[in-house]
């Protein structure tokens, strides 16, 4: 729990400061990480069975699809603007 704690601090800390989107999405990750050493250990400790395992198994699904969607977004933003910051790129309203 107290890893687990660390991790989700981390990812949040990332999302907080960094203006790089790609930095962001490692931070998304971090909390993603975070919650899946939360389930898996609930469901050993908490005598759930293999629920916590089959939803850390949905939510590494979820990172990988998020991973590959995101990078991609983040590409096409450098391509139109030159730069992946987050701050800067405020266009994508026009």
């Amino acid at each position: 729990m107290v890893v687990s704690a660390i991790l989700f601090t981390l990812g949040i800390y990332g999302i907080v400061t960094r203006k790089n989107a790609v930095m962001v999405l490692m931070g998304i990750e971090l909390i993603l990480n975070a919650a899946n050493i939360n389930f898996v250990a609930f469901a050993r400790y908490g005598n759930f069975g293999l629920s916590g395992q089959v939803i850390a198994l949905f939510i590494i699904i979820l990172a990988a699809a998020e991973a590959a969607i995101a990078l991609a977004i983040v590409l096409n933003i450098y391509k139109t603007f030159s730069n992946v910051n987050v701050d800067e790129i405020d266009k994508l309203k026009e």
